[in-house]
């Protein structure tokens, strides 16, 4: 079931009614049908696949009390590396297994060995990625003592797969979700309101930024050699554009989804175009991953604190896992290697947590080293998100050889302005609202109830006129 299907729009209503018409102090009763709502959302896609979610939330949840009873240092580790070592399995299986055995047939064949790989064309089960970081995060807490254990495996399977982030996260922690869980909650018409005024603004970025953006992106990278370099900088762009509208979109919703609910999920996106350095970026672009693999791989790596080859092997292998987390190819390998080796300067001189305040804060306007910055700070990142768009690496550096040629300054070969009209309408507002959660967290929001109430049924109408009439679904599913 997707947030923008009709499915959707049928089954939230439904869940909601049923949800708040029981009392607060029943908070037991609504997390049972919170657990069975969000199996039904997962099984709409396919029911095959609810076990495997099933089965991976009873192993972590069993393996967390097993962790904290057991006195021993061995047997707690004995249980800490069983419930790893099944949940990455699956990962491995399902995510990476078929891409190994091709690359290691190809490379035997390089050699003069014929192998004929054993490929088991498997269905890649929708937010595996995501619900396996979940339970390894809550058995690595319990197993440090960081968090005590969940007794309640409907409290439990609740966090591991509350539906509104259960396909595409935001990566929570039981430490943040869990005790939202386990305590009563209460309807507030304003925290709804804003949920809500949330879903619109994500609603907006994927039907009519993202999804008039793909089109364009998807004929481009096509065929790189059939398009000026003007064009393909474009195309660049516009895939820059397309997937932060889609992933944000989806994490708007997803929050201002589980705001109508009575629960505050982790913020995934604070505005990372607007960053000066690729270190600010990083710390607003898919936050709940960066800050995953900070806590659990780079700081356990030992992080910052050796000399300088330990901070720049941390970070490649923190960039390059990352890019591996998002799938099996070497494009996306290339990407995190190149975001490591942006990454580096500002991390060896000591300026990697320089700008952690918001580009001219108080200003309605930047002032011209900031504009220099920003604007160098994307332009980086969109040759970095070539390679993650690539099929592959041919396809990619075909399509970067052809940006810097002699038609880079002919003019882009567009068939529709439209959606780089909608695109630039979007990243004013965007930048008018950096300083919220959202963009639309204050818009308005002084505004008498009839112009509030005007403005965003003319975000509906423009959501109703603007969108792409095809289906496009949301680009983090494959991952």
């Amino acid at each position: 079931m997707l947030f923008d299907s009709l499915g959707f729009a049928a089954f939230f209503p439904v869940v909601f009614a049923a949800y708040w018409s029981l009392s607060a102090r029943a908070y037991k009763a609504q997390n049972i049908l919170l657990l069975v709502a969000s199996y039904f959302f997962y099984a709409c896609w396919d029911e095959r696949f609810l076990l495997l979610l099933i089965f991976s939330t009873l192993l972590d949840h069993t393996s967390g009390l097993l962790i904290h009873r057991t006195p021993s240092k061995v047997a707690k580790r004995r249980w800490l590396y069983l419930s790893v070592g099944v949940n990455l399995g699956f990962l491995g299986v399902f995510k990476y297994y078929d891409f190994f055995a091709r690359e290691f047939a190809e490379l035997a064949e390089r050699i003069g060995l014929g192998v004929d790989p054993v490929l088991l064309g498997l269905v890649l089960p929708i937010g595996i990625s995501f619900y396996t970081f979940h339970g390894l995060s809550y058995v690595f807490d319990v197993y440090h003592g960081r968090i005590e254990p969940v007794r309640d495996v409907v409290d439990y399977g609740l966090f591991v797969s509350f539906f509104p982030l259960l396909v595409a996260g935001p990566i929570e922690r039981a430490a943040h979700l869990l005790p939202q869980i386990r305590a009563p909650r209460t309807f507030r018409y304003e925290r709804a309101v804003d949920g809500l005024r949330q879903c619109l603004w994500g609603f907006f970025k994927k039907l009519v930024i993202a999804d008039n953006c793909a089109p364009l992106v998807d004929g481009i990278f096509a065929d790189p050699a059939a398009h000026s370099g003007s064009t393909l900088l474009l195309g660049a762009v516009l895939f820059a554009v397309q997937i932060y509208g889609d992933f944000s979109g989806y994490s708007d919703i997803a929050l201002g989804t589980a705001r109508v609910l009575g629960f505050e999920l982790l913020r995934n996106f604070a505005f990372p175009y607007f960053s000066r350095d690729i270190a600010e970026f990083w710390r607003r672009w898919h936050i709940s991953l960066s800050s995953w693999f900070r806590d659990y791989l780079y700081i356990p790596l030992g992080g910052s604190r050796g000399g300088t080859w330990l901070k720049v092997r941390n970070t490649f292998i923190i960039f390059l896992v990352s890019g591996f987390w998002h799938g099996a190819n070497w494009t996306f390998l290339v990407w995190g290697g190149l975001n490591a080796l942006y990454f580096l300067p500002s991390l060896l001189r000591g300026t990697n947590r320089m700008h952690l305040d918001t580009v001219a804060q108080g200003r309605l306007l930047p002032d011209l080293r900031e504009v220099g910055q920003m604007l160098a700070t994307f332009m980086l990142t969109c040759f970095a998100w070539i390679f993650f768009r690539s099929d592959d690496i041919p396809s990619a550096m075909a399509h970067v050889g052809g940006i810097f040629c002699a038609s880079l300054f002919t003019w882009p070969q567009v068939p529709k302005v439209t959606p780089l009209a909608l695109a630039a309408l979007f990243m004013v507002v965007e930048w008018l609202g950096r300083e919220q959660r959202f963009a639309l967290e204050r818009l308005a929001t002084s505004w008498p109830r009839w112009g509030r109430w005007s403005l965003y049924v003319v975000i509906i109408f423009a959501i109703g006129f603007f969108m792409y009439p095809g289906e496009i679904p949301f680009i983090y599913f494959q991952f």
